[in-house]
């Protein structure tokens, strides 16, 4: 298992329900093409929980930098 905690940037409130409920579905997702499962997901305004079941061919720096990039840039394109 890996537990994942982001942040937004100086702790702004930003995510609302809608927007967490964007990320969960990017993120297991992008979960799924690492070959992982999300277990668990949880959210406020300045930050997200993830906990992940993953492979041992998966390296956790990849995964994360995969899960930040590919989140952040939907997140833009779906709420400008």
């Amino acid at each position: 298992h890996v537990h994942l905690v982001f942040i937004t940037k100086y702790r702004k409130n930003i995510f609302q329900k809608r927007h967490l409920l964007t990320l969960k579905e990017i993120f297991d997702k992008i979960c799924k093409d690492f070959e992982c499962k999300l277990k668990k997901f949880d959210g406020e305004s300045d930050y997200v929980h993830l906990l992940i079941d993953y492979p041992p061919k998966v390296t956790v720096s990849k995964l994360v930098n995969s899960l930040k990039g590919v989140s952040s840039r939907k997140l833009r394109q779906i709420y400008p």
